[in-house]
């Protein structure tokens, strides 16, 4: 998925109501990079500039834009925030001196009370700040429960022209409609060892009422918007909840469709008929593994009963796609439980699929277990991320799960096709409708080009960057230079975009060309990586 920006946005429609004046940059966009940006600040002169990123991954080139702000104007107020910012506030304040305040948790009230009390930080909750050499942690704030109040986010001020696409390396075009998000809840109350979620919503689900969803499918439709993906953590839970958004979208003629995220143990699949009628086309799934030892040791809470019964229940209540998230490379887990995971994913009705290696982030359940193992060091490694697979002796080499992965690729692939021809045709199909035959045909025989020898040194030190691929250099990220990273990062995008080229050319030569391995899919926001 290619998402709006919805946490500045959000801020921004707060910000505006207010009566403050609030500009918006999205980084996901080539035409903002760090220097358009800069110069509308040296324009501009704000007093509070705010740069939200999501986890460890980020962190880099916040630092880096942190940096060149305050070199333009040393006088501006800068805040950090964000999921990986709350967790690791004082932290970050220490390694980033540039910035003024950490902003930890929900941030609508918190920058409306910071902007009035620029000067005086004591009084601010949720903010971390620095009081002569001492880091200071203001009280929590009280978690909000009532998200009515806040106003629908600022649309209409980014230039938000994304794509829907499944998470591949090449997106697959699912439509052309006009595209957001919504948040209608926030949090998740479940201990899934890898996730940092009920950490930072302090274990809490909140939620907006149909009232208040409804009225933001109208002023959607109004606005011409034709396809909406819910970004709650899960989506499906509160029953009569669901049944009056369903109600109130099929009474009001809301034709925009939606989708969402859920687990598979949900009390609430009797309601994906009448969610199918709403124009629900995506649902996706936390799956994960096909192993119960697997799901039981990452603390999934659900068994693979539930998980066939869930996603077959989804196809016959006539949701469109339904989408599998996997993760290989689990503690505990061996060759026979990731075959178990492929042939398990094979044998389900989803449409769509990824499987990623599983990560640890500090904050999550996995991460305290390692710290108490000794396999990481809380006060060394907490800006970093690492593939379980390199760093925890219970897991399977990382060229096993590469083999396997890869293997399990092939069968699954070969399998669909041929258990589930009408399905597969029928996604084809949609591919076809808004993609062009070149294209579709490149997403069909990529999985079998196999892989490129070698990487660039751009490409090993850009990959540290956005996937962890180097553990040495992902662990040491935050302390280089500025100026090697910014060159690393412009040289592995031009690699990038020449392999994407020969790529291209080797499926206009040769279509039917066959390989030895399967090139595994890009990550999501899924824990796996």
């Amino acid at each position: 998925m290619g998402f709006p920006p919805i946490g500045i946005m959000s801020l921004s429609a707060v910000l505006k109501r207010a009566g403050h004046e609030c500009v918006m940059f999205d980084q996901a966009n080539p035409e903002t990079p760090n220097n358009v940006i800069i110069e509308e600040i040296r324009r501009q002169r704000p007093a509070l500039v705010g740069l939200s990123f999501l986890s460890t991954t980020s962190y880099p080139y916040a630092k880096i834009l942190a940096r060149q702000i305050r070199a333009v104007d040393p006088n501006v107020r800068l805040a950090f925030g964000g999921v990986f910012a709350t967790l690791n506030a004082g932290l970050v304040k220490l390694q980033t001196p540039e910035v003024d305040f950490v902003c930890r948790g929900d941030g609508e009230q918190l920058i409306l009370d910071l902007l009035e009390r620029l000067d005086d930080p004591e009084t601010v909750p949720g903010l971390t700040w620095m009081k002569g050499t001492q880091v200071v942690n203001n009280p929590d704030r009280p978690t909000e429960r009532n998200l009515d109040q806040w106003p629908f986010p600022d649309r209409e001020s980014l230039p938000l022209d994304f794509i829907e696409s499944m998470p591949l390396d090449v997106p697959a075009v699912l439509s052309m409609e006009r595209f957001t998000t919504m948040q209608t809840s926030r949090g998740c109350p479940w201990p899934c060892v890898f996730c940092d979620i009920p950490m930072f919503n302090d274990g809490k689900w909140r939620f907006r009422s149909p009232e208040h969803v409804l009225e933001e499918f109208k002023y959607l439709q109004n606005l011409g918007y034709g396809s909406v993906y819910f970004v709650d953590d899960h989506f499906l839970l509160k029953a009569k909840r669901i049944e009056a958004i369903c109600r109130g979208i099929i009474d009001s003629g809301i034709t925009i469709q939606w989708g969402v995220e859920g687990r598979v143990d949900s009390v609430c699949q009797h309601l994906f008929p009448i969610m199918a009628e709403a124009h629900c086309r995506t649902i996706m799934f936390g799956v994960e593994s096909g192993s119960q030892k697997v799901l039981d040791r990452l603390k999934k809470e659900q068994t693979l009963e539930e998980v066939e019964s869930a996603v077959t229940n989804a196809k016959k209540a006539g949701i469109e796609i339904v989408h599998g998230f996997f993760v290989v490379g689990n503690p505990d887990e061996t060759v026979e439980d990731m075959r178990a995971t492929f042939d398990f994913a094979s044998r389900l009705r989803l449409d769509t699929f990824g499987f990623n290696r599983l990560c640890v982030y500090r904050g999550t359940p996995l991460w305290q277990e390692y710290v108490q193992r000794g396999i990481v060091n809380d006060a060394t490694d907490w800006y970093k991320y690492f593939k379980c697979s390199e760093i925890d002796p219970t897991c399977l080499p990382g060229e096993v799960i590469n083999r396997e992965r890869n293997a399990g690729f092939r069968r699954l692939f070969i399998y669909k096709l041929t258990h589930y021809p009408l399905q597969s045709f029928k996604l084809l199909r949609r591919f076809l409708r808004y993609m062009p035959m070149r294209d579709v045909l490149y997403l069909i025989v990529k999985p079998f080009l196999g892989q490129r020898r070698g990487q660039t040194k751009a490409e090993v030190l850009s990959r540290a960057v956005e996937h962890g691929a180097v553990k040495d250099a992902a662990a040491n990220l935050t302390q280089i230079a500025d100026e090697v990273l910014n060159h690393v990062i412009l040289e592995s995008k031009s690699e990038r975009f020449r392999i994407q080229q020969e790529a291209e050319r080797l499926v206009a030569v040769a279509p039917a060309a066959d390989g030895d391995a399967l090139k595994p899919t890009h990550p999501t926001s899924h824990p796996g990586a």
